[in-house]
């Protein structure tokens, strides 16, 4: 059963459909995200399980592992099925585990995605992010060399990652801007103000870190109780706001287990009243 459908669709840059409950791949690489997973086998078949389960849009990143987040979907999924879409990032080089340093110069993204083209096996990616804005270099340079990537059909469509509202006008100055990613759950909701700006203007959000790593799944946390209420886990419940929350939400929950994931996916069913949305939002 195709159980990720219930969380409906969104297109992305207003031309590519995706079922709005995704996953992330961050989580299948190794400890600070860095080297391969303890367990590969499950690796794959999380992945494979996934569209299975009806996920058709799928987050990674060259900075992932490095490298082998990119090469485990393309090791699981490729020959990709015609509805998967797969989102990749560049921007973020890493130094060792747990280390993120930007590096937005034009002719480093240009290569970035060329060895992502080649990872994934693909020859043009669906949504190129960059994972971050280099304050080093200046926004026209980096958001306009994936400009130049989108209009030699490299890529399709360019997102932004961890931005403000004015940083996302100014990007739209340079280039369609067709998502934004930032952190966002509920119990960390900084970014109210960019979400209410990508719901008015029909810009897809990616919430990355939707159950604030298990925070938000504990069963003796502050979403125990109504989760016990609805029959549901507290990580689907929180789910499950996300998605009710805006119709522009894509939430990437990633896991390294089959188990959790399947748990993760029943959230798309789960139906909250106005009431039910408030009272979650309080006790977060």
């Amino acid at each position: 059963m195709n159980q990720a459908s219930a969380s409906g669709t969104y297109r992305i840059g207003g031309d590519l459909p995706v079922v709005r409950l995704g996953y992330g791949t961050m989580q299948l690489t190794g400890e600070g995200v860095w080297g391969p997973p303890k367990d590969h086998d499950e690796a794959i078949r999380v992945l494979r399980r996934s569209v299975e389960l009806g996920v058709t849009f799928f987050d990674t990143a060259d900075s992932y592992g490095p490298t082998i987040a990119e090469e485990l979907l393309a090791e699981a999924l490729h020959p990709y099925a015609d509805d998967v879409v797969i989102a990749t990032k560049a921007g973020l080089t890493r130094t060792g585990p747990g280390v993120w340093i930007p590096v937005g110069r034009p002719e480093y993204l240009r290569q970035q995605a060329e060895l992502s083209l080649r990872r994934l096996k693909l020859e043009a990616i669906d949504l190129f992010q960059l994972h971050r804005i280099d304050p080093k270099v200046p926004l026209e340079d980096q958001v306009g060399e994936l400009a130049k990537l989108q209009q030699e059909g490299k890529i399709r469509h360019i997102g932004l990652s961890e931005v403000s509202v004015e940083q996302t006008k100014a990007a739209r100055e340079i280039a369609p801007i067709a998502t934004v990613q930032n952190l966002f759950n509920l119990a960390k909701r900084d970014a109210e103000p960019l979400l209410d700006y990508c719901t008015a203007e029909d810009i897809g959000f990616i919430p990355w870190f939707p159950l604030a790593t298990g925070e938000l799944s504990k069963p003796d946390g502050v979403l125990a109780q109504a989760a016990r209420d609805h029959g549901a886990s507290p990580s689907q419940l929180a789910l499950a706001w996300l998605l009710h929350r805006s119709p522009v939400m894509l939430p990437i929950p990633g896991t390294s287990s089959v188990a959790h994931l399947e748990d993760n996916v029943a959230a798309a069913a789960i139906e909250l009243t106005a009431d039910e949305l408030a009272a979650l939002e309080a006790l977060a």
